[in-house]
Order: structure tokens, then sequence, then C-alpha cells
């Protein structure tokens, strides 16, 4: 952790003792039950993850009259316009819509905005590209992962006689398009249980309503049509890929997925992705998702153009799907080269920090960063200064572009929204929420800024520095400390608001050596029973007596599985 973060304070989540029980008396391991009690489930059918306990999509506001306007669309033989976002969920929510729509009869293509040209969601701008679309001028856009901010672009496209459905599952602002009808869960006055379902989650519910209005009219038999459930493995790389709370439902959707995923059941795309990772989609798991296919197809939107992670998640063809994964690997590539750069050159920027000169907050800029990168940036230096931190680059226009990544302790965009109050002109343009955020600079005005947002940040929250909370799941029962219970919390979704389980406990280091000059390997030994633990980019040598928060992790080596530990904090005891 160094010297520039607090040393973490270490927690430990409370259990209900009966929920726990009662979840074990309806068959559920004990451990998983400790874990999940801990987490907020309360019954056994929060876990029961299988399609029947997926919440309706009736009861998502307006879906089912979207589904009317598209099974009317679909009949009058109408040209549709998917219009995607240029992140994860955005390209396979497009995908979701592509798939499902040409399985049921539409005319049907897609279109996705560069966001170093057209910026963010429909706007006019991409009504205009819309307008000259190669597959010839639509008669209805369909947006996905975006739109419920585009008051502008749906104007836009309502004055050249496009309608538009807005698919979305962001915050709405003070006013709402004049779409002709809007399915997002968060938009006022809908009742959906689940405000949490990611933009691809969103355009599945709503094929889902579509397949339902069709077998009304007849077009299918009453349980006929599209087996949309094939669609589940775009729906859980989506999910995962953009970080939103794994409530039951989203859970649900991921386990669905993932399921498919180990049992070979896969879009073309999905397994050339895996296979590029050199990952095997038969133990697929959420982290799988999160860390190697996701940040795959992100690259693309970051870098180039996402219309080449789409292309591989839409293709039926495995030659072309492996040939564009590749393609989408090399960007990667190139995207983790270009970060590392970046985050050095940041560092370099952050001597004061060095020095403890710092305030409550890290601001960062470099005339030669790339705007596709800078969240990334903004990200590392939030985990290494824990501390809310804003990265800028160049983008051309005599602006910056900056984006923010920050801690529980403070909500980004309500420190951005003072700021652009006290400074009135200051911030072009912001947008974004509690965590991470956006905004745009005049070129000379980072100087002026960085300032501002420090002191913004104090006065929000009262405090100018801040103290990491690592949170535990106490002690790890001796006999569950095995390689077969590793792989039981592997099988299990865990991810946003549903946090894998971190364990804490006492051991002896018994030997601890570094590998590849960057990781600590240890051996250490609780009681009769020693393991191989590891500590990932930390150098520094530990005492004998440690207190370590801990992962159980399964080490396969020659063909022998065995449990091994994954050291997240560790101090003397």
């Amino acid at each position: 952790m160094g010297t520039l973060v607090d040393t973490p304070k270490i927690t430990v989540r409370t259990v209900d003792l009966d929920t726990t029980q009662r979840l074990q008396s309806d068959g559920i391991h004990p451990l998983l039950a400790r874990l999940w009690a801990a987490r907020g489930v309360t019954r056994s059918q929060d876990v029961q993850l299988e399609w029947p306990a997926m919440l309706a999509p009736t009861q998502l506001t307006q879906a089912e009259f979207a589904a009317k306007l598209l099974a009317d669309a679909i009949a009058a033989g109408k040209r549709m316009l998917i219009v995607a976002d240029y992140d994860c969920d955005g390209a396979t929510a497009c995908a979701v819509g592509m798939r499902a729509l040409t399985e049921m009869g539409a005319i049907v293509d897609f279109l996705v905005p560069n966001r170093f040209e057209t910026g963010y969601g429909l706007s006019p701008a991409v009504v205009e590209l819309a307008c000259s679309h190669a597959a010839g001028r639509p008669d209805l856009l369909i947006t996905v992962d975006n739109g419920i901010a585009s008051v502008d672009g749906v104007a836009a496209a309502n004055a050249a006689g496009m309608g538009v459905i807005v698919t979305d599952h962001h915050l709405p602002g003070d006013e709402l398009p004049e779409a002709l009808a809007i399915v997002n869960p968060n938009q006022p006055g809908c009742g959906f249980p689940s405000k949490n379902l990611a933009g691809v989650g969103v355009i599945f519910y709503l094929m889902l309503a579509l397949r339902a209005e069709l077998r009304q009219r007849g077009h299918y038999p009453a349980n006929g049509g599209p087996r949309l459930d094939a669609l589940a493995d775009l729906v859980a790389l989506g999910t995962v890929a953009d970080v939103v709370r794994l409530d039951a439902n989203n859970r649900l959707l991921v386990t669905r997925g993932l399921d498919r995923m180990r049992r070979g059941l896969m879009q073309p795309g999905i397994r050339a992705l895996f296979a590029v990772a050199a990952r095997d989609p038969q133990a697929a798991s959420a982290f799988d998702l999160g860390f190697a296919l996701g940040p795959r197809i992100n690259a693309a939107g970051r870098l180039a153009d996402m219309g080449l992670g789409i292309r591989c998640l839409v293709t039926n063809d495995d030659m072309q799907a492996l040939e564009l994964a590749r393609e989408l690997d090399t960007i990667n590539r190139e995207r983790r080269q270009i970060e590392s750069v970046m985050k050095e050159q940041a560092l370099e920027a952050t001597e004061a920090i060095q020095t403890g000169k710092i305030g409550a907050s890290v601001c960062v800029f470099h005339p030669e960063w790339h705007q596709g990168v800078v969240g990334l940036v903004a990200s590392r230096l939030k985990e290494k200064f824990f501390r809310p931190t804003l990265a800028f680059a160049p983008a051309g226009d005599d602006e910056l572009r900056g984006s923010g990544r920050s801690i529980p302790d403070v909500h980004l965009r309500d420190v951005l929204d003072l700021v652009s109050k006290r400074h009135p002109g200051l911030i072009r343009k912001f947008g974004g929420h509690a965590m991470a955020a956006g905004l745009t600079l005049g070129r000379d005005d980072f100087d002026r800024f960085a300032p501002a947002f420090d002191l913004a940040v104090t006065e929000l929250t009262g405090r100018k520095s801040f103290e990491p909370v690592i949170e535990t799941d106490g002690s790890l029962e001796m006999g569950y400390a095995n390689a077969q219970v590793a792989n039981l919390l592997e099988q299990q979704v865990w991810g946003a608001g549903f946090a894998a389980p971190l364990f804490l406990d006492e051991f002896t280091v018994r030997s601890q050596k570094l590998v590849g000059e960057k990781h600590l390997k240890l051996s250490v030994q609780r009681g009769h029973q020693r393991f191989d633990a590891i500590w990932f980019n930390h150098v520094d040598r530990l005492p004998e007596f440690i207190k370590m928060a801990y992962r159980l992790d399964q080490n396969v080596w020659n063909g022998v599985v065995s449990a091994q530990l994954i050291v997240e904090y560790a101090e003397a005891v």
C-alpha cells in the first residue's frame, strides 16, 4: 500500500445467524449459507437461479408497448437501425438486438457512434449518420445502452421522419426524450423490482416481450419462436463487464449465461474471445467475463471502432469470429501498452503526492495521452492513492476530455456539480454517477479546475484524507480451506454489490520469495495446514507472524488441484 494511503481498516461483515441456519436447512452448503446471509440473501428463492425465477418482462414499463411497435414494424417490413454504445454492455446489447430481431423477421442493421467524433448516445450528428446509412435510410431507430438523455437526438430523428424506441438503464435527466417508447427500469414511474439491469438486460427483456407479442398475434405457437435463452452468454458478458450491481435477477442472468458457456453453447464470437484470452470456457467464471473477455471488447471502443467488437459478437462464422477476436486482442495489447506508459507518466505527475503534499483528490493531465484510456488511468491511480481521481487528455477543438473514478466516501457527480455551480463555465459538460464520471474542460482551464475540484471534495465530505476499508468474511473454517470448497466458491457468481468472499486469519510465514520480480510467493501455515499463497504486485517482505485478508483459490499444477491463497492485504500481528 505504501506510505501514501492510510493503513486500511479491516472489518468483518455481520451475519444473521437465524438467516444462515434457515438457508442451511434448505440444503445450502453451510459456508455458502453464511456468505450469502452476510450479503443480504434472506431466502433460498434468492439463490434459485433458474429461468422460472426471472422477473417477468411485463413488469418493465413500456416493454409490452414497445414490443407492439416492433411487431407492427416487422409486419410492415420497416427498416430498423440499432444505435449502440461503445462499451462492452453496448456491444453485447447490440448483438442481442441484432440476433433476436433478425430471427423474428426484422430488417435490421446497426450503427455505433465513434466516441471521439459524435460523442455519447443518440446525438443529432448520429441521426445524420443514420439517415445516410449504407443499409438504407431507417424508419425506426432503437437505442441500446443509451438514449435516455438524448433529448436533442430524438427530436432530430423525429424531425427527419424516423421513430425512436429508447432502451437504456442509465439515470434520466430532468427532461425525457420524445421517443415512441422508453424502456428503462430507472425512468420515473417504472416499478420493475431490479433497477440494476445492464443495457444488455433491458434489450433482452424487450426481445422476450416481442416474442410474447408475436405469439399472441399467432406468428408462433404458444411456446414457439426463437430460443432467446441462447443469447444468455451475451447477456452475462455485458452485465458483468458493465459492473452493475449483481442483485438476484442479475445473478440469475449471469449464472444462466455461464452455464451455457460451460456446456459449450455460445456464440462463435464468445468462443473466439475465450480462445484468444487463453481461458477455458468449461470453467467459465464471472472473473473471465470481467477481466478477460470484457476488456477485449472494450478496447475496440477505447482505441478504434466498436463496430469491430459488435461484428465479432454477431457473426455466425467461426473463422471470421476468430479473426475479429484476434484483432480485438491486438488492440487490447496496444491499449495495455498505452495505459502502462500513461500510468507511469501519471505517477511522475503526482510527485507532490509522494512527498505527502496531496490534498483530498488527484487530478492529472498529459498533452500526449489518449482520451480513450484516461478512465483506466484514473482507476489505477484511485486504487493506489485511495482518493477521487480525474485524468485528462487532449480532445481536439481546444478541449480536454477527463474521466474520473471515485471511492465510496465521495459522490463524484455531486462534486462536479458543485464545481460547475461555484465556477460557471469552467466545466463545459459533465455527467456520470457516484463512482465514475466524465467531463470536458477548455484546453487552458486545467490549472484552474484542479484546485477547485479538490476544494469541492473537501467541502462535500469535510475531509482531506480517506481511510480505505477492507471488508472481510472473518475466519475461514479449517475444514473448508481446501480445493473442493475453492471450486464451489468459483462456481458462484460474485461481483459488484455481491463481493467475492475475502477471509481473515492469522498465519505463520514459513518461506517467501519474489517471482517475476513483482509478486511475493509465500508458504504460510495455520494450525496443521500449510498453503501456498501469492500477493500480486507486492514486493516487500513480510514478518513471521501475520494477519492476512485472502481469497481461497484453486491452483492446478501437473494435473494436481490444490488450494491456494490470494493475498489482498497482510500486516504484522
